[in-house]
């Protein structure tokens, strides 16, 4: 069996830069400057410069005159639309996911419900952020749909720089993981809807505690 190939420079740091916007790693408002990045991924300046363009083109960096590329900030009305498009494309995911997915895609998904307890128990949020976006990403992905995948993973770009501000909210901390444990018990049972209404109920009760930190 042939290696896949590697991307091409360009591809492979748009995608990093993609996941990197996805789980968090830049804030609401944040300026991205071009060489701090190249430094960070270990590439030039040229492959960086082309994949923030391209971020821009999809919406999800945009560009700020005499500010450079910036990480956008959504308004409350911009986020209750991005949480209602969360709510219908994941719970479809979900539930389809839960459907298909074998004994060791529901090991797989019982470690990062682990590593995102862990991570919140050593209040490591970068740990906790990407977990999620795992174990969420593992289970839609069983549904066999690049399709279905390909929109979640627009939506994920325009939350994800907000995500981080969970970790400002103490009460936050004691719940966001609960839904996680309602949908592996779900699983165990094979209730695919149980499993939709255990990411719909993640979505929503992170939603609220991150819809405050919303601009006016």
């Amino acid at each position: 069996m042939k290696p896949t190939p590697a991307l091409p420079q360009q591809d492979s740091t748009y995608q990093r830069l993609r996941e990197w916007i996805s789980v968090g790693r830049f804030l609401p408002g944040q300026r991205l400057k071009i060489h701090d990045l190249a430094a960070q991924l270990g590439t030039g300046v040229m492959p960086v410069r082309s994949a923030l363009q391209r971020l821009s083109a999809e919406g999800a960096l945009v560009n700020v005159p005499h500010s450079g590329v910036t990480v956008p900030k959504l308004s409350a009305a911009e986020f209750d639309d991005v949480l209602q498009m969360r709510l219908l494309l994941e719970g479809v995911a979900a539930e389809r996911g839960a459907h298909r997915i074998d004994e060791a895609g529901i090991a797989a998904l019982r470690q990062l419900d682990q590593a995102m307890a862990e991570g919140l128990q050593d209040g490591n949020a970068a740990a906790y952020l990407i977990a999620n976006e795992d174990f969420h990403r593992r289970l839609y992905q069983a549904a066999a749909s690049p399709t279905l995948m390909g929109l979640i993973e627009t939506v994920w770009l325009k939350i994800g720089p907000l995500s981080n501000r969970l970790f400002e909210v103490q009460a936050a901390q004691h719940v966001i993981n609960h839904a996680h444990g309602e949908a592996m018990n779900a699983l165990a049972r094979r209730d695919s809807a149980g499993v939709r209404r255990a990411i719909e109920q993640d979505l929503f009760v992170a939603g609220q505690f991150l819809r405050p930190f919303c601009t006016a």
